[in-house]
């Protein structure tokens, strides 16, 4: 049961990025600074690619941060702006970044790990429960980030599961 649940996990989780993907490749320039709520569009972007990389770290204390997207270390994520804007093309290969680190830990999950802790003390449930959590957490800013360019008309892909590498409907 553990591999097919890890087939499962890996498949939403791709899903997710392969839209949020989609919505940082179709922002128009002009649209990168647009306020999504209280923050700009590169910045929802930005804050959901760098919790998708934590969660998927053994534990919070294990998560090393990279210096090609948190040029200040723990404080870049830990602080509610980033020390710079980072482009469309940073925030692509993060996301591709993002997809290779899903990719080796989600399959890598045993029963034992799965059914464990999350590794995250704020996060009182188990590492699978983890997954799920952090792929809602990907969906819910791909919905927010879809919203506003369908308000400009610009339209993004609905990816059922997987990832594709075009996920035009």
């Amino acid at each position: 049961m553990p591999d097919q649940l890890n087939a499962i996990l890996l498949a939403q989780f791709e899903a997710a990025l392969c839209m949020l993907r989609d919505c940082i490749e179709r922002c128009p320039p002009q649209h990168w600074d647009a306020p999504i709520a209280k923050y700009p569009f590169f910045l929802v972007a930005y804050h959901t690619l760098y919790m998708a990389d934590i969660r998927l770290a053994p534990s919070d204390a294990a998560w090393n941060p990279r210096p090609e997207f948190h040029p200040r270390g723990r404080a870049e994520v830990d602080d509610e702006y980033p020390s710079r804007r980072f482009t469309q093309a940073e925030l692509l290969a993060y996301t591709d970044l993002c997809l290779s680190l899903a990719r080796a830990a989600i399959p890598a999950e045993s029963a034992a790990t799965l059914a464990g802790p999350s590794g995250f003390p704020r996060l009182e449930f188990s590492r699978a429960e983890l997954h799920i959590h952090s792929t809602r957490h990907i969906q819910h800013h791909t919905g927010q980030l879809g919203a506003s360019l369908r308000r400009i008309g610009v339209d993004t892909a609905w990816v059922f599961s997987g990832w594709r590498e075009s996920p035009r409907r």
